[in-house]
Parts: structure tokens; sequence; C-alpha cells
């Protein structure tokens, strides 16, 4: 008999590609948009120069209660998913993914008004700023998170 012929080293097989873990994406933008929203209440809504050359700009925070409501809907955005994190979950009834669809819902129709009707006390700075632009995209982002958390549902 003659000797075999020594066998080709042979590869480890290839494994698939690592499948994204599922609820990462609507966890993150969920995480992002929150922060964004809460924190562009402190930003620029509405800006102008006076005819003596003095740039003035408002915060959203003094825009009166819409501009604290966005603030403090992205902070319990932010508060839903820290308690998610902890482990404490909302009842079964009632699911995250709801929630944050409506708290988005809610920043966006607040962040419309103030992007529409400019208050009175405020005519003097009437041109909108970049601040209120942010609010609105970070709102949309919430109800994004929102959306992508109940299609990982189903």
């Amino acid at each position: 008999m003659p000797p075999q012929p020594p066998e080709p080293e042979r590869l480890p097989p290839r494994t698939a590609p690592r499948p994204l873990v599922p609820g990462i994406w609507g966890e993150r933008l969920a995480w992002v948009s929150g922060l964004v929203l809460a924190i562009s209440a402190f930003t620029d809504w509405y800006s102008g120069t006076q005819a003596d050359g003095i740039t003035l700009s408002v915060i959203g925070w003094h825009t009166g209660t819409l501009g604290k409501l966005v603030f403090f809907i992205g902070l319990a955005a932010l508060i839903l998913e820290a308690l998610r994190e902890a482990g404490i979950e909302l009842p079964a009834t009632v699911p995250e993914s709801l929630v944050l669809i409506a708290l988005g819902s809610l920043a966006t129709i607040f962040v419309l008004i103030r992007l529409i009707s400019i208050p009175d006390t405020y005519f003097a700075t009437a041109g909108r700023g970049i601040g209120i632009f942010i609010s609105l995209v970070a709102a949309l982002g919430v109800i994004g998170a929102g959306l992508l958390r109940a299609a990982e549902e189903q």
C-alpha cells in the first residue's frame, strides 16, 4: 500500500455574523433622545438682534409652561429607561413602548406649538434658534424609540 498523502489542514467552520442583540436600538434611541430632549430645554429656542446690535436669546425653560413640560417629558423618558435597567417594569397592561410613544407625542405637540406660536413677550427675538429644532428632533426620536420597542416586543 502506498502511503497516504497528508490531509490538508482544515480551517474551522465559518460562523455566521453575530446577530444584533434584540432591543438594543430601541434602548439606545430612548436613552439618547430622552437626554437630548431634557437638555434641549436649556438651549436657545428664540434669538434675534435688536436695533442697537445686541443679540438676545431665550432658552426653552423661559418660554413658559410648555418649555418646562418638554424638560420634564425628557426626564420622564430617562426615568423610565433607568427603572427598566434596574429591573423594575411597568405592569403588563401598560407596555413601555406605548408610554414612550405617548411621551414623545406630547413633547412633539408642545414643541410644535412653540415653533409656530412665539410667546408675546419675546417679539424682539422673533427668530427661531437651533435649540427648538433640536427639541423637535429629540421628541420625534422618543416616538421612534417607542416604535422600535413595539416592533421588538412582537
